[in-house]
This record gives structure tokens, sequence and C-alpha cells, in this order.
């Protein structure tokens, strides 16, 4: 019944994530969930409404912006890359892209860059936030940027400029551009629903956002965090028809909660989605390899940086330290569970403050640990 209301299916024996996805919805404007296991779907939920004044239900094939989350998937398609021989994560980053070396980047390493390491989070002094909106620009300004912090040394969450970074080396690598290598390569010959990169015809099926009522808790506001988040000019206007078509592989793709869960499965299963291998094992285990482990210089708590995603130090992706993912600004999350053998996506569009580990989503992530 399309009027808001929670539709969709578990499999037998998940009937808590339902109940749990219901409870929820009331602290939602809509939202999503899938869950993936042995390559079958075994939960997919949505509900709620896609635009504020909750006259277009929230349907099956509702895409919603998953900010940070597209991190990832971008990280996966890097580790495509690797394995294709196309680009070396120990290489400097330089190697492939010269101009990133200037003002003492010249040594950082690609694994290092993808790891946020390579000490450029963001623009301290002003730029016009029109330049987020064409890749190229952006991605030369970034390269001529001095590093806020020894690269290498340290890691300092890189927020938007590191899906600038990543597409151009992917551009360079490849001769395509990140999206189109995940379009042309995995989603379309899988059928799963992930752009980044919209296309103008898929739009009208996106999702309005609700911003959240309060900024994230970040403590002091130091010079990265700075560059990071807290400038006039440290994020584009978002949603925007220019802002859905071109590639910002930090921060701009758009998903169902199930293409969310399907891409995040090759974390649960080593590389595999759908029996499909997608890089191997090699290349998995490179891209799972811990790269940086410590105090984060821009969020505010300890991570486990493994080259472009998230190791599950801090629990936001189930109780297994084993999991792998990442979560996006408001809300959002992917992650693939070798252990329970589980892949997970959630998705929603009234954003809360909370940096990572959204309440909702690990309400429904402990209601499905408790059925497995």
């Amino acid at each position: 019944m399309a009027d808001g209301r929670t539709q969709g299916f578990v499999a037998p024996g998940f009937e808590r994530v339902r109940d749990a996805f219901d409870a929820g919805l009331a602290e939602e404007m809509g939202a999503g969930f899938a869950v993936v296991r042995d390559g079958q779907v075994i939960v997919e939920l949505w509900g709620g409404w896609a635009n504020r004044e909750q006259t277009r239900p929230w349907a099956r094939d509702t895409i919603v912006p998953v900010y940070s989350t597209t991190k990832g998937v971008s990280a996966l398609v890097m580790a495509k890359l690797f394995d294709d021989g196309l680009l070396d994560y120990e290489a400097p980053t330089a190697a492939l892209w010269p101009a990133f070396g200037a003002r003492g980047k010249d040594k950082v390493t690609i694994a290092q860059t993808l790891a946020h390491q390579a000490g450029v989070p963001g623009f301290l002094e002003p730029i016009d936030p029109d330049l987020w909106l064409d890749p190229p620009s952006c991605a030369a300004a970034i390269a001529a940027l001095a590093p806020l912090w020894p690269p290498g040394s340290a890691s300092g969450y890189h927020p938007l400029t590191w899906g600038y970074i990543v597409g151009e080396l992917a551009q360079r690598a490849a001769g395509r551009s990140l999206g189109t290598i995940l379009r042309e390569d995995i989603c379309t010959p899988l059928g799963i629903d992930f752009q980044i990169g919209t296309p103008e015809s898929e739009h009208a099926r996106a999702s309005e956002m609700k911003k959240p009522t309060r900024g994230g808790e970040f403590g002091e506001i130091t010079p990265p965090r700075k560059a990071a988040f807290f400038t006039k000019w440290a994020a584009p206007v978002r949603g925007s028809t220019q802002w859905r078509k071109i590639e910002i592989p930090s921060a701009n793709g758009h998903a169902t909660a199930l293409g969310v869960a399907r891409l995040f499965e090759a974390f649960a299963t080593g590389g595999m989605i759908g029996g499909s291998r997608i890089v191997s094992q090699e290349a998995f285990d490179a891209l799972t390899r811990r790269r940086f482990v410590g105090d984060d210089l821009v969020l505010p708590f300890n991570v486990d940086w493994r080259t472009g995603v998230l190791g599950n130090s801090n629990r936001f992706y189930g109780p297994n330290p084993e999991a792998i993912g990442h979560s996006g600004a408001g809300g959002s999350c992917g992650f693939g569970d070798p252990i329970a053998g589980v892949s997970v996506g959630y998705v929603m569009n009234k954003q809360s403050h909370h940096i990572m580990g959204d309440p909702r989503s690990l309400a429904l992530i402990e209601a499905l640990y408790a059925c497995l």
C-alpha cells in the first residue's frame, strides 16, 4: 500500500527486523533497509515519504544521495583498477598524477592517500563553492594545496577532496571515469541500482533531503577540521541537477538500500557479488589491509582506516570486528561482515547530526544480528 507505511519483505526468521523498521519509521521522513546473505536478499524494506510535503511515497526504486557511503563503493572500484594492473597502491600518488606532488606531497602513496593521510582535507583559504561542481578544476586546485600535516604521518578525514583525488586517479589510470567504470563493469552487468554521476533521466525518482537541525560534535575546530567542514566554502550546494549529474566519488552516489547492500556484499565475501568475482583475493586483501589506526585529525574518534574503507573498531557495523564499511553524512551506511556472511545497506532522507553510527541504523543492525 503506497501510503508511506512499511513495504517490502523479510525472510522467515527476520520478522524482528521489520518490527524495528516499523518502529523507526516514526522518526524518519523516508528510508530503506536491505540485507544480503550468501548472495540472496533476505531483507528489503522501504517506507515513509520521498518529499517534505509527504505527497510522494517512498517506492522500491526511490534513490537517495548516500553521501560518504559512496566512498566504500569508490574504494572497491579503485581495488578493481589495482587488480587490473592499472595502478599500484604502494606507488606515490604523484607517479600517476605528477601535479599532486606539489608542496611536499610527492612521496605519499596511493594507499596512504586513500586512507586519508595526504593532508589536504579541504581548503583553508576561500574558494568559490561552485569550484566543487567542476571536478577537473577542483582536482587541480586540490593538487596545488600545501598539506596541513606531514603526508603519511597521520590520518585526517577528507570528506569531499578524497573523491576528487580518487576520481582523477581513476581517469588517469583507466582512461574512463570512476562512475563509468562502476556502471559499465559492475552495476549494469549485475543489475545494481547505484550511480556515481546520476543522469538527468533518473532524477525524478530521487528523494528530497531534509538537513539536520544541528551540526555534529567535532570538538575543537583545528585547522584540519576547519578545512574539512567549517568554512562557508567547504561544500557545494547539494541537490541541484548539476550536482546530481557530475561525479563526486566521495559524496554524491545515488542508490537504493538494496543497491548499497549488494555492492558492500564484496566486503562480506572476499570480493564477490552475487557469485561474480569483482576483485581477486589478492586485490581484496590489499583493499582491506589496515593502513592507519589511531585518532583521526578531523573525525572526533579513533579510526581503523583500510584502503578507502573503515574497519569496525567503533562497532558501527555490527558486533564483529572483521566487518568493513563506510557511513554517510546524516545517517546512511553500508557494510559487509564476513563472519556473519551478510551485507547491509541503510539509506534515509532525514539527516541526523550523528557523524557516524546513527542510532536509527544501529537499531536495525542490532535487530538483524538478533535474528542471525
